[in-house]
């Protein structure tokens, strides 16, 4: 059963670049097939995909945060990593990682395999 779990800072200050990294377990993120994505969702809103890494490493992003996205990944330790730049208040909120097949992007969990429990990031000043 593949696990996910994200781990980073909970708090930033605007401007900060923020950095999220995703540990899976019980699977291979080059297992054919599969896509690693990062989700948040904004208080009292819905889900926002942001974007994903393929099993060939391949990248995709959400236009609406590409210009501020970048997802990586290191095979040797089975992770997956979201850096968000300039980060403002408008960017509090929980983000998750998890797994989903094409078509890439969902806005409801049952959209995905799995994810993480979700860790909660907060930009204030």
């Amino acid at each position: 059963q593949v696990q996910l779990q994200e781990s980073g800072p909970g708090l930033m200050k605007p401007s900060q670049t923020l950095s999220l990294t995703c540990t899976v377990s019980g699977g291979s993120i080059t297992t054919d097939a599969n896509y690693w994505s990062w989700i948040r969702q904004p208080p009292g809103k819905g889900l926002e995909w942001m974007g994903a890494i393929s099993y060939s490493g391949r990248t995709y992003y959400s236009p609406s945060l590409k210009s501020r996205t970048s997802i990586s990944r290191d095979t040797s330790k089975n992770q997956f990593t979201l850096q968000l730049i300039s980060v403002t208040p408008e960017d509090t909120g929980v983000y998750y990682c998890a797994r989903e097949q094409l078509p890439l992007g969902g806005t409801n969990w049952y959209d995905y395999n799995q994810r993480g429990q979700g860790t909660q990031v907060t930009v204030s000043a």
